[in-house]
């Protein structure tokens, strides 16, 4: 599964977060919540995350909740402390309500390209927006993704979660019976 895919997930895949999921719309307020407005969190309240090699700044979803069928915006801002360079990889892992669908390590320097950046990505602030087609025809229920992201030399990047749900889609008429 390409990365962006498994972080639209994460993100809505991301990821993780849709009718049911309108509930699941997110601004940060709890020491987990990724800053702006996601269904992102971190993935462990008792790490020390001012050792990973990127702070996220803010990572923000329109629409927030994501539905099947639009458009994703993600902006995403933050700062790298040192580069990361060829050979980091994500262990990713997504789940349809208990099942598992993926659990793989990827190459994350070749996933970053769906998102138009290439490694090294160099020490510094980094911004990214992305522009996602969601499918409608994602099936209804709960997803949940994990990403968790090291250096070549398994320094940890940042490690990410997020549930989304999305809902059934009407056929409009048949609402009014």
């Amino acid at each position: 599964m390409r990365l962006s895919a498994a972080v639209i997930a994460l993100l809505s895949t991301s990821a993780t977060a849709l009718s049911v999921f309108r509930e699941n719309s997110v601004s940060a307020n709890d020491e987990l919540d990724v800053p702006g407005k996601s269904p992102l969190k971190f993935c462990d309240a008792a790490a020390d995350r001012k050792d990973d090699i990127i702070t996220i700044e803010e990572v923000v979803l329109t629409p927030n909740p994501p539905e099947a069928g639009q458009t994703l915006t993600i902006e995403a801002s933050g700062i790298v402390k040192e580069a990361i360079e060829e050979g980091a990889y994500v262990n990713l892992s997504v789940k349809y309500g208990y099942i598992r669908l993926i659990s793989t390590t990827a190459d994350l320097c070749k996933e970053m390209k769906n998102v138009e950046l290439e490694c090294p990505i160099e020490k510094g602030r980094i911004s990214i927006t992305k522009n996602v087609e969601l499918p409608k025809e994602i099936p209804p229920g709960k997803y949940t993704v994990d990403a968790d992201v090291y250096t070549k030399e398994d320094k940890h990047i940042t490690c990410l979660t997020a549930q989304v749900t999305f809902g059934r889609k009407t056929l409009g008429f048949f609402d009014d019976l």
